[in-house]
């Protein structure tokens, strides 16, 4: 494996990561958002116990994905840094919105309602222009005007390819958090909020695939090179579409905890991740090697050689002290019968 390869690897690992969480994270301030006055159900109190410790260790990947950018492929970072220099400050303002309100929801409970109603919908449009970013990368969205690139906002926003993916990103974000709060929710023995989410996990699983269809319908005329290499991964992708079955059928399952209820979350959250694992290493082989279509590959974005040794080294350091700690704290954080069963999230 080439030392590009390497850096793409690391850089595509850091953004699985953070696209899984994230979209975990989101949507929970959604659901939060959702059933905040419905007194008959715990699933706030679920949803805000999620999202109490996880939204600060999901940040802490946007900030490696950063950095692993800008350290290992500085070429590609100047390009995007020029053409997504308008959407970028829109999506780090509305993180730092989400990140502030999440806290004072909490603290300023005359206000807590509106706070937590501008949280929830702030991390919905978030995935959403997050994602924008993928449609940009195939190039029809940017020109070069006397050397200078920019991007085609009028455009961008008129391309069906780009709706398709904000619809899929919304879809994901409502559908990975509803059914990670369901397994929360079964951890936490709150049989009402499970079947409450377990419901909204079996809505929005098939949109969410519907969504990822019309991704590729759309692919065919605004990305020909794209969906065409995508075609040579047919099998990876058989086998999410495969997963995301398993999935389903998991969350019809008899219950080994419950007698009362169906449904095994754990092996269905599991199944999903791997259904997007699949269908995201074959979307990031077929976009290979171009970064930005057709302007910046790999190769020709990629930093210094000894750059890239003192880079990976610094990353293994990091991830041998900081992984431990991770699923210390995603063990205790799922584990942990006293705070999964606490009424207050406060």
């Amino acid at each position: 494996m080439t030392n590009e390869l390497i850096a793409i690897t690391v850089l595509w690992g850091f953004i699985f990561i953070y696209a899984v969480m994230a979209t975990m994270d989101f949507g929970a301030g959604f659901w939060s958002m959702i059933y905040m006055n419905r007194e008959k159900t715990a699933a706030t109190n679920i949803a805000n116990r999620y999202l109490s410790p996880t939204w600060e260790v999901t940040n802490v990947f946007i900030v490696a994905i950063v950095v692993a950018l800008v350290s290992f492929f500085p070429g590609a970072t100047f390009l995007l840094g020029t053409v997504l220099l308008i959407p970028g400050s829109i999506i780090l303002l509305l993180l730092a919105i989400r990140s502030a309100f999440l806290v004072f929801a909490h603290i300023a409970k005359e206000y807590e309602k509106m706070l937590t109603y501008i949280s929830g919908i702030s991390g919905i449009i978030i995935p959403a222009l997050l994602i924008s970013v993928l449609p940009i990368t195939h190039g029809e969205f940017i020109e070069t005007v006397d050397g200078v690139a920019k991007l085609r906002m009028d455009k961008l926003f008129t391309s069906p390819h780009e709706y398709a993916f904000i619809g899929f990103a919304i879809s994901s974000t409502l559908f990975l958090s509803s059914l990670l709060l369901a397994d929360y929710s079964n951890e936490a023995n709150e049989l009402e909020a499970y079947q409450t989410y377990r419901r909204d996990a079996l809505i929005l699983g098939p949109i969410s695939l519907l969504m990822a269809l019309f991704i590729m319908l759309t692919m065919q005329d605004e990305a020909p090179w794209l969906y065409e290499r995508m075609m040579d991964y047919l099998p990876w992708l058989i086998g999410s579409v495969a997963m995301f079955f398993v999935a389903g059928t998991a969350l019809f399952l008899p219950s080994a905890k419950h007698q009362s209820i169906r449904g095994k979350p754990r092996l269905a959250v599991v199944a999903i991740v791997i259904q997007y694992f699949l269908a995201s290493y074959a979307y990031g082989k077929a976009h290979l090697p171009y970064m930005i279509y057709p302007d910046v590959t790999i190769q020709s974005g990629f930093t210094h050689p000894n750059t890239f040794r003192a880079l990976v080294m610094s990353y293994i350091i990091g991830f041998v002290i900081l992984f431990p700690g991770f699923i210390y704290f995603w063990r205790l954080f799922m584990k942990d019968k006293r705070y999964l069963q606490k009424n207050d999230p406060s």
